[in-house]
């Protein structure tokens, strides 16, 4: 006869608090990892990376080209190649040191954050900080007495607004087009003819003419310099 194993979950007690230890490690790992969407989105330069593609597209008014999950691609890589070095050097002050037994786990986080916190603090307006800091009643000698969930809340709603910036000085030109095309169609009584039916392809030819693409990932990566 074949045995079929038998799988049972039960909770067990035990005397070990080691075990308990291990496990409460496996339940905040997997919490790490649950969250790790949300980490990606708001303790990196993918928010605005993925706005700023966002208003390209619709800038363009080529509806789902490129598709969505192009998009999210490219402003995956895009976030790899902005944060390799913050996670380097996160990895070497941090987690590198706490793999080897050099330092305790408290300490590791507090190196590893460090790095993430300086990109942050970096990129993000000291009036937006001011803003959570007053709501939060807190008096901040330093950088170093400002929580992380301050510093996060502060980073998202910079990180927006200067995407919608870049956003708005794409929709320019392009919105330009849209208004002589409209113009011209009104002149000629074609009031029926969709704009932008016409325009579509001129906004096509200004983007190829300036090599929109390389233009728009040059201008991403160097708003992080």
């Amino acid at each position: 006869m074949i045995s079929i194993p038998q799988i049972s979950l039960a909770v067990t007690q035990s005397s070990d608090p080691g075990t308990l230890n291990s496990a409460l490690q496996m339940l905040i790992l997997l919490t790490i990892l649950s969250l790790a969407p949300s980490i990606i989105i708001l303790f990196t330069s993918f928010t605005r990376i993925i706005i700023v593609l966002g208003f390209i597209r619709n800038a363009l008014s080529t509806q789902q080209t490129p598709p969505t999950q192009v998009l999210v691609g490219i402003a995956l890589f895009l976030t790899f190649l902005v944060m390799a070095p913050v996670a380097e050097k996160s990895y070497n002050e941090g987690i590198k040191p706490y793999t080897e037994g050099k330092i305790t786990q408290e300490l590791a986080i507090q190196r590893g954050m460090a790095p993430v916190r300086e990109f942050m603090f970096k990129q993000t307006r000291k009036k937006d900080l001011l803003l959570f800091v007053r709501y939060a009643k807190l008096k901040p000698l330093n950088k170093e007495d400002i929580p992380t969930h301050i510093l996060v809340a502060s980073f998202v709603i910079s990180e927006l607004k200067t995407a919608f910036q870049m956003g708005f000085v794409l929709f320019i030109p392009f919105l330009i087009i849209d208004i002589v095309i409209a113009s011209v169609l009104m002149s000629m009584g074609m009031m029926m003819l969709p704009p932008v039916m016409i325009s579509l392809p001129f906004k096509i030819l200004l983007f190829l003419l300036v090599d929109g693409w390389n233009l728009i990932v040059r201008s991403l990566l160097a708003s992080f310099g």
